[in-house]
């Protein structure tokens, strides 16, 4: 069985509902790093940045780093037709957008999770997360712009793009503003959220609680 190190309304989420998606039964070890150094503690016997997600396969082989977990299920279980397939012509605009998710949105979250990692004084806090949080507005603009969507993101089928921006797009600066920068991939991420299958998911792993499009 998988174990994930995970936690509510983090980057492990779409991982779990990636795997919910499958039916595949997983171990969850619950881990809110950045509130506890016992769980960021827990979670460096398998990942050095202590951070979720962290993925034990079966055969043991750890994997870190959401983009990476995401592809290697979806392609794990191609009947599943989460992912464009190789030589689909889909497939390199896949894995640019998932790249593009990880590196130039998600990763911000260290920074904006404890602004006093980079900024000298706590007295530049402030600034340092309003740019950071225009950076990742802006990138979603950037997105939403270049994509083709159908449906969801990549055409007509869900795919762990769709699942991995319904999650990210919540983070800060929240979705209000995600909405207003990305219009087309707003109506994606709510047929997301509205998903059937993920009705009960939703609700205890990430719940639409009142306020929580801020």
């Amino acid at each position: 069985m998988l174990k994930i190190f995970c936690a509510v309304g983090s980057g492990s989420v779409p991982i779990e509902a990636t795997l919910t998606l499958l039916g595949i039964p997983y171990e969850m070890i619950e881990a809110v790093t950045w509130e506890d150094e016992a769980a960021r503690k827990l979670v460096e016997m398998v990942n050095p940045l202590r951070q979720v997600p962290a993925v034990v396969l079966s055969s043991g082989e750890v994997l870190t780093e959401s983009a990476a977990i995401l592809i290697h299920l979806a392609d794990l279980h191609p009947q599943a037709r989460l992912a464009p397939a190789l030589g689909d012509p889909r497939r390199a605009q896949y894995l640019r957008w998932m790249v593009y998710v990880s590196a130039a949105i998600y990763a911000l979250v260290w920074i904006i999770d404890e602004p006093a990692r980079i900024v000298a004084s706590k007295d530049q806090a402030p600034d340092v997360l309003d740019r950071l949080e225009n950076r990742r507005a802006e990138c979603w603009r950037m997105m939403d712009e270049q994509i083709t969507p159908g449906r969801y993101i990549l055409g007509d089928e869900l795919s762990v793009l769709d699942l991995y921006v319904a999650v990210i797009s919540r983070f800060a600066p929240g979705r209000t503003r995600f909405y207003k920068s990305a219009p087309r991939m707003a109506e994606i991420v709510r047929r997301v959220d509205a998903d059937l299958r993920l009705k009960t998911f939703w609700s205890k792993r990430f719940p639409f609680n009142d306020g929580w499009e801020r």
